[in-house]
């Protein structure tokens, strides 16, 4: 009798796509497979046979599991899976890994002395993709990531990075979890559903395959299987492969199946008991191992489906002789094993053998073991160093200490936060609270809520922090100091800041000043101020930068006397930003202090984040993003993952403005999605911004319009971004589409807007674009030109290229064209990393220029209309051609743009031309506004009409109308 099946039964099919995985990768193209199922369903024996493939096709093989030491083992799968490396095998060469190796650190225990915590899981997953490819190249790899649904959530992060990434290198990667709710089940389910790997559900087997199991068990043939066992086994298991095994061994071990001659016979009647069977089976063969060895086995399942030996010895006293020869008959059992990756664990075979161990001990038994199993690795391991606390924690939680537990919860909480797992860190500090809500001891729970707070919003978590806040009422009055519970609504103020939900802030710092009303605490009032001063920044209102700046210098001076530097950080932070407006040297040197202050206290995310206000200046200043991007690689470093998502979105506009549109797209989608995820509201308003300025520099309104609709879903009113949207967008399309009117009331708008809810975002077009148009248009002389270039906002060099074009146009008109040519000139400069807007200033001066009489209008609108018509916007090309012959410049024919015309359309003959007055019929406009539109005679357009009527066989204009309205829609479908 085998005490395992040999036979793999009932999964052909899954084997089947296990192996044509495999002879992929080694084709060097990746894939994914997660097996999902119940506990027991057969998960781990699938895996192995495919590792057992692996090694056959000389593949490397990589396994790992999650852990259930404790609530969350950061990374606890991913360190086992790559600890095999160095176990033997073939060489493979380190030095390919490059920066990547010191990452790897924080993984392989080998390299841990050169470990750098970058903070940022994308950087840690590629690390280990780049090993994966290393490793991989000469015969391909199998990593095997067991019992996920134990995973932490960065473990989940990196294994999500990894499935999107491996489809082309030749590494299989095969995840087992079970079929509960779990978020590892949901990364499976995401993952099928954007087709980057493949779900394998496993069901139960069927009557006739538990018979073939059963059979492959008893090393005999299915016809020589009693038919009552089959169906007993059938009944009781429900298809269960391992409670199939576990209850055939119960049937034998107490006689009631015997082995006689050849064959098997069922004596008497067979004893199983459901549902209790699975836990009666290792009952009877715990009882086999003697008294001893059954309460040594219960004192391991109470460590978890591993355990340490040292600790289990101390625990139950045995010397190491009989500890050994407990354990040998436990593996002769076929209930525990080593555990491979390290010296002197062992593990239970599945863990349902701990579970069932754990069932037959008494709430007393189980609690008395659990308090001597915390004790015991206190003793022997001082401190509690890395996995031990969140194991102490939990015994002394099924010990009924919960307060301990709490205490303990929250201290690897910490730890975990320091080390940059988030998520980890998140769960174990809730698993604090939940002990404590229920208890009076309200100081310890304050403790634990302010690491919880600031973690939850660092996970995104807002509404989770919001959940909590409903329960401070219960701290006051009840032995909470007064300094502590301000403490506690100033870091919920600080979240709901990240969060961008400026009224909810509000409302805490108002908590927080009326606790602070009998305290009076200088440093606490500071604290309060600063937070008071950038949610004063963020709520709408006509006096918010005279609000926020009053209470910024407030928080200096108290912070600098304190001394605070954190706070002093943060105020010369805020107080840089509105100093923009007045003069960009003085706001350099505000982000410079501190920077300073943070770099004397070694506080490095202040420091980062000064870092980023002193590269966004120069950004500002010069269009320069070098400082940004250093500040960026720092933030991952650090794990300040929202401060490199806010320089991710500033990259993504200046590739907007630099014109690399697919490069923008592409990253604008992705940082979108991660600020909706993760409910960074500030970050997905100006994503979403930003979005909109792509498709209105493209020219195309849809696409600006439904950015705008989900940007206002973000309560877009009155939010800092909106002017942006209404100048860099609206504004800027409707210049694109030739209609200045519309652009000069949005600006309109934009400038209500600011007077309204002041930004400290000064790129909208109020500080260089309106003076262009204004000059251009005679309404503005010398005197509001000056005004206006007197502005630091002008002087930052997207605005600055239209201050010195209006400068040009100026010139011009006073009959000074040499000065006026070399203003263009200037300007031009200036716009070269911005091309739409340069030769969109081009077409808008050249006017100016032929009308005066100076410069090169002709060059510039050639240039002009090169760069829009083969960037496909029409009206723009369209408008410099007409100024060309207008001057009597021969322009050559366009006939490109018939890959824009429908093929409905196009079949029946429709020209580039006809189409576009086709498509200005949508409108219901006259001939003589389509003439004007396209800078052709109203006869042309009449003759035009007329063929469109015979070519598309319309009775009517109105008709015709009616069909390009309909081609319209669909074009926006």
């Amino acid at each position: 009798m085998h005490p395992r099946a040999p036979l793999l039964v009932g999964r052909d099919a899954e084997i089947a796509q296990l192996e044509r995985a495999l002879d992929t990768a080694r084709g060097r193209r990746g894939s994914t497979v997660f097996l999902v199922g119940d506990g027991g369903i057969g998960k781990s024996r699938l895996a192995a046979e495919a590792t057992g493939l692996a090694f056959s096709a000389g593949m490397r093989v990589l396994r790992g599991r999650g852990s259930t030491i404790g609530p969350m083992v950061p990374f606890r799968p991913l360190t086992e899976a790559l600890m095999s490396l160095f176990r033997g095998g073939e060489p493979w060469e380190e030095a390919e890994l490059g920066p990547y190796r010191p990452v790897l650190g924080r993984l392989v225990p080998d390299w841990a002395g050169e470990a750098q915590n970058s903070g940022s899981l994308v950087v840690l997953a590629e690390a280990v993709l780049r090993l994966l490819s290393v490793v991989s190249r000469e015969h391909g790899a199998l990593v095997v990531l067991e019992d996920l649904h134990d995973a932490d959530t960065e473990t989940l992060v990196v294994l999500e990075y990894l499935v999107d990434n491996l489809e082309h290198l030749p590494v299989v990667l095969l995840a087992t979890t079970r079929a509960e709710p779990c978020a590892a089940l949901d990364l499976a389910h995401s993952v099928t559903q954007r087709r980057s790997g493949v779900l394998l559900g496993l069901g139960p087997l069927d009557r006739s395959e538990v018979a073939r199991m059963i059979a492959s068990c008893l090393d005999t043939g299915t016809d020589q299987v009693p038919h009552e066992i089959v169906e007993r086994l059938w009944d009781t298991s429900v298809g269960n492969p391992f409670v199939v095994e576990e209850l055939l061994h119960g049937m034998i071990g107490n006689g009631s199946v015997v082995h006689r001659g050849v064959a098997w016979e069922v004596v008497g009647s067979l004893r199983t008991e459901v549902p209790s069977t699975l836990v009666r089976g290792i009952a009877h063969r715990t009882d086999r191992l003697g008294p001893q060895g059954r309460m040594l086995l219960s004192a391991a399942a109470v460590l978890g489906r591993r355990f340490p030996l040292p600790v289990l010895q101390r625990m139950s006293g045995i010397d190491d002789h009989g500890l050994l020869s407990h354990l040998h008959a436990g593996v002769a059992a076929q209930l525990v094993v080593p555990d491979e990756p390290a010296p002197d664990w062992y593990a239970f075979r599945h863990p349902l053998t701990a579970e069932a161990l754990l069932a037959q001990l008494t709430p007393t038994d189980r609690a008395k073991l659990s308090g001597r199993a915390a004790e015991v690795v206190e003793e022997l391991h001082p401190g509690l160093p890395g996995e031990w606390c969140p194991l102490v924690a939990a015994l002394r939680r099924d010990a009924g200490d919960r307060v301990g537990a709490a205490r303990l919860f929250t201290e690897a909480g910490r730890r975990a936060l320091a080390d940059g797992a988030v998520g980890s860190g998140v769960s174990l500090l809730l698993g604090a609270d939940s002990l404590l809500a229920h208890r009076q001891d309200w100081v310890a729970r304050a403790e634990v809520l302010e690491s919880l707070l600031p973690a939850l919003a660092e996970s995104g978590e807002f509404d989770r922090a919001f959940e909590l806040a409903e329960g401070l009422h219960e701290l006051v009055g009840a032995g909470v100091e007064a300094g502590r519970l301000a403490a506690l609504h100033t870091r919920l103020a600080k979240v709901a800041h990240l969060a961008g939900r400026w009224a909810d802030g509000n409302a805490q710092i108002a908590e927080a000043r009326a606790l602070l009303t009998t305290v009076r605490d200088p440093a606490q009032s500071a604290a309060v101020d600063v937070v008071a001063a950038y949610l004063a920044l963020d709520t709408p209102g006509p006096d918010r930068t005279e609000t926020a700046e009053k209470l910024a210098r407030a928080a200096v001076s108290a912070a600098e006397a304190g001394p605070q530097p954190a706070v002093a950080c943060q105020a010369w932070e805020l107080l840089g930003v509105l100093a923009r407006e007045r003069d960009l040297e003085e706001a350099r040197l505000c982000f410079e202090r501190a920077r300073r202050i943070a770099e004397q206290h070694r506080l490095p995310i202040p420091r980062v984040y000064a870092l980023v206000r002193v590269g966004g200046n120069e950004w500002l200043a010069h269009g320069e993003t070098r400082s940004l991007e250093l500040a960026r690689e720092e933030a991952l470093r650090l794990g300040a993952v929202t401060i490199a998502y806010s320089i991710d979105a500033i990259d993504v506009l200046q590739a907007v403005l630099c014109g690399r549109f697919e490069e923008a797209a592409r990253l604008g989608e992705e940082i979108s999605t991660t600020a909706a995820r993760l409910r960074l509201a500030p970050v997905a308003r100006y994503a979403l911004m930003t979005r909109a300025a792509l498709a209105a520099h493209q020219g195309d309104r849809p696409a600006m319009e439904e950015a705008l609709r989900e940007f206002a879903g973000w309560d877009g009113a009155g939010s800092q971004e909106e002017p942006l949207c209404i100048g860099l967008a609206r504004a800027f399309c409707a210049l694109l589409e030739e209609n200045r009117p519309l652009a000069l009331r949005e600006l309109d708008r934009a400038r209500a807007q600011e007077l309204d809810s002041p930004t400290t975002f000064h790129l909208s077009g109020l500080h260089g674009l309106r003076l262009l148009l204004d000059v251009l248009a005679g309404e503005a002389d010398w005197d509001h030109y000056h005004r206006t270039a007197a502005t630091s906002a002008s002087r930052m060099r997207w605005n600055r290229q239209f201050v010195l074009l209006a400068h040009a146009v100026l010139l011009g008109r006073s009959g000074e064209a040499e000065s006026a040519a070399s203003a263009v000139a200037e300007a031009e400069r200036l716009a070269a990393p911005y091309p739409t807007a340069l030769h969109l200033g081009l077409r808008l001066t050249a006017e100016a220029a032929l009308e005066n009489g100076w410069g090169d209008p002709a060059m510039w609108l050639r240039r002009a209309e090169e760069h829009f018509h083969a960037a496909s916007v029409p009206d723009v090309a369209g408008a410099c051609r007409a100024l060309l012959r207008q001057s009597g410049v021969s322009v050559r024919q366009r006939r490109s743009g018939a890959d824009r015309i429908p093929a409905p359309l196009r079949t029946l003959g429709v020209t580039v031309r006809e189409y576009e007055v086709f498509q200005l019929l949508a409108e219901r406009l006259s001939n003589k506004a389509i003439a004007g539109r396209l800078y052709i005679s109203p006869r042309t357009v009449e003759k035009h009409v007329a063929a469109l009527l015979t070519k598309t066989a319309r009775q009517d204009r109105e008709a015709l109308c009616d069909l390009s309205a309909s081609d319209a829609a669909a074009g926006k479908r």
